[in-house]
């Protein structure tokens, strides 16, 4: 079985972080972005993943070597030359996706976390025989979205209403789809929108099906999203009971430590927090609702709350990070600095507070 993952662009709304990396190589609980959709894929038998990728594709690829060879799964690029939207880039790959097997493909957004029920997808395709199956989740102001209008019982898709002004459901696409190679027909090489064109048109004819999200969802292209969707996928595994979750008497809530990070006494860390490997936190931290990435060191006393801390950046003694600040990779930010909301470009040095949210060049 093969995959398509949208990496699309810039992944400007992730600023600074994606100054560093590709936007799907930037962290989300310990590991890159899109490592967590290319391990559920090769769960379920996946062989074969295509990147459609408009930027940077070298970084990608040099990065995801090392994990083609540990995962046994087979990754490659499709580029485009200038941006296809949504459903160009599937015409893009068309060679890629297509094979004698006449078996259907995924295709994932790249922003998507979930706990991906791939398999139960693929048993809802099979089961009601229409040519594209997509994945749709509830939630709870559907008036920023597009909304699918869908039958109940069966999950036949009747209609896309874009921004409702009034209720018709609360069901919005999930960006995860089980497509049948037959879908590749209905799409030109040019920019275009699956959401917009092709499905709407599969929609019409009755063989498109959407099956109702189990479990969490977040759409994670932006900070404060990444930090809620950074709860909901802790919230999971402890759901799981997973081993993988800190535990001790300086835990409070979900707590993900790389086994390689080193905590001082006294720390008090959590709810929803992870902190990378390398990572070193002196003793008096407190650290919630944040993310501390690879080789960042946190010194004495230091307060951090709904913050992302960029890559081998350092937070100084008694400094208070707090409200959507986002350090990029290498900040350093001075002993007793108060930032609040502040955007900091990599390679930076903070020696004054940063009193409203701002970004800092």
């Amino acid at each position: 079985m093969k995959a398509l993952i949208l990496v699309g662009g810039f992944g400007t709304r992730l600023r600074p972080l994606t100054l560093s990396v590709p936007k799907p190589l930037v962290d989300f609980a310990n590991k890159p972005m899109i490592l967590h959709q290319i391990e559920a894929l090769k769960a379920i038998g996946v062989t074969e993943v295509v990147l459609a990728i408009n930027y940077q594709p070298e970084v990608m690829l040099n990065f995801l070597k090392d994990f083609e060879a540990k995962l046994e799964i087979k990754i490659t690029c499709s580029q485009e030359t200038e941006p296809l939207g949504t459903a160009g880039p599937l015409a893009l790959a068309r060679d890629k996706l297509i094979d004698d097997s006449g078996e259907p493909f995924f295709v994932l957004n790249s922003d998507v976390i979930s706990e991906y029920p791939l398999k139960e997808m693929i048993e809802f395709h099979k089961s009601h025989g229409g040519e594209a199956s997509i994945m749709v989740t509830k939630v709870d102001e559907p008036s920023k979205y597009g909304v699918v209008v869908m039958e109940e019982s069966t999950g036949q898709v009747e209609r896309f209403v874009e921004k409702p002004k009034l209720f018709v459901g609360n069901k919005i696409n999930a960006g995860i789809y089980l497509l049948n190679p037959s879908v590749l027909d209905r799409i030109e090489l040019r920019p275009t929108s699956i959401e917009k064109e092709v499905f709407p048109k599969i929609a019409s004819e009755k063989k498109l099906y959407a099956m109702v999200l189990p479990g969490f969802w977040m759409d994670i292209g932006q900070p404060r999203d990444y930090i809620t969707g950074l709860r909901l996928y802790l919230e999971s595994l402890k759901k799981k009971s997973s081993p993988k979750l800190a535990s001790g008497t300086h835990i409070i809530g979900n707590v993900l430590v790389d086994e390689s990070a080193k905590i001082g006494e006294g720390c008090l860390i959590g709810p929803d927090v992870a902190i990378g490997p390398g990572c070193v936190v002196e003793s008096g931290v407190r650290l919630s609702r944040c993310t501390v990435m690879r080789g960042v060191r946190i010194k004495k006393h230091a307060c951090i709350s709904s913050s992302i801390i960029g890559w081998h950046s350092t937070v100084g003694q008694w400094a208070r990070v707090e409200n959507m600040t986002i350090l990029g990779e290498d900040v350093h930010v001075g002993d007793e600095i108060y930032s609040n909301g502040g955007v900091v470009l990599p390679h930076k040095e903070i020696k004054s507070s940063i009193l409203k949210p701002e970004i800092v060049m």
